[in-house]
């Protein structure tokens, strides 16, 4: 996802070019790969990139069972699907884009890369938020360009990867931050009703497409119970909000900040939903 008023500097990916040129199969090694926007770089407010990510606890979840496993980060805080492809938004040492760079390492790895996740397609349709509103028509026309771009990206990593090749392919869904205009009345509870709308369509198409290509989904949106508008909890200072409001508010910087990024609560909420699709 985006950060909103922030300017974030190009994330590149730590000793991509000494690790294609010392292939794994000549050294043992073994890798996780991470692809994605600011959410796989650990983004929070006023720090940047972070060690805390859904990535870095997924990742030492993953090393406690491998201690050979190595992290390679190659996520761009601000990516969205058409950077991830083109370039442009972040540097990659010996690579056009985040798509390149991640190509190149997978073809020169080949056997080596046990994990590979990726989250995109937030920041596709995240400018849609306008004025207290959503604006529809973005959406739709975020979601087409999106659907294109997943397309190419899943099958490019696919291919990559090369046949027969066991790395796990994971992606994700997305949790809804604009759930947090519940707090602003009734017109914001409207708002917040048709957000959960916009994006079930988002992780409707992301999750066909993902599965298409052959990627296992990581189901974020249910476990930030982004559709349960039912069940109640109790949120300091605020009382009794719909649980998916409660979630928004406590694992995010949404109601606080104004920021839509995961605070470290719920990047361990996200690694969590990852976490069984590893095994």
């Amino acid at each position: 996802m985006r950060a909103r008023s922030t300017v974030v500097a190009g994330f590149a990916a730590l000793g991509l070019v000494a690790a294609l040129a010392s292939p794994a199969a000549a050294t043992g090694a073994r890798y996780y790969v991470s692809l994605g926007d600011s959410l796989s770089t650990g983004y929070q407010p006023g720090q940047g990139n972070t060690d805390q990510g859904y990535v870095d606890v997924l990742y030492a979840s993953l090393k406690a069972k491998d201690p050979a496993l190595k992290l390679v980060k190659l996520g761009c805080a601000g990516e969205d699907s058409t950077t991830m492809i083109k370039g442009g938004h972040c540097p990659y040492d010996g690579a056009s884009s985040q798509l390149d760079a991640a190509q190149k390492f997978l073809r020169a790895h080949r056997g080596a890369v046990r994990y590979l996740t990726i989250d995109i397609g937030g920041n596709d349709v995240d400018g849609c938020a306008v004025g207290g509103g959503i604006d529809t028509t973005c959406v739709l026309r975020g979601l087409t360009t999106l659907a294109g771009n997943l397309t190419q990206i899943t099958s490019s990593l696919r291919a990559a990867a090369g046949p027969g090749v066991r790395t796990k392919l994971l992606g994700m869904n997305y949790y809804d931050p604009f759930l947090a205009a519940w707090l602003t009345g009734s017109s914001g509870q409207s708002v917040a009703g048709l957000s959960v709308l916009l994006s079930n369509a988002l992780n409707g198409l992301e999750t066909s497409i993902y599965t298409g290509a052959g990627f296992r989904v990581a189901d974020v949106a249910t476990r930030f119970a982004t559709n349960d508008f039912v069940h109640q909890e109790t949120l300091p200072g605020v009382g009794q909000v719909p649980r998916n409001v409660f979630r928004i508010c406590t694992w995010t910087y949404m109601c606080t900040r104004n920021d839509i990024h995961a605070n470290p609560t719920g990047y361990q909420e996200i690694a969590k939903a990852f976490l069984p699709l590893t095994h």
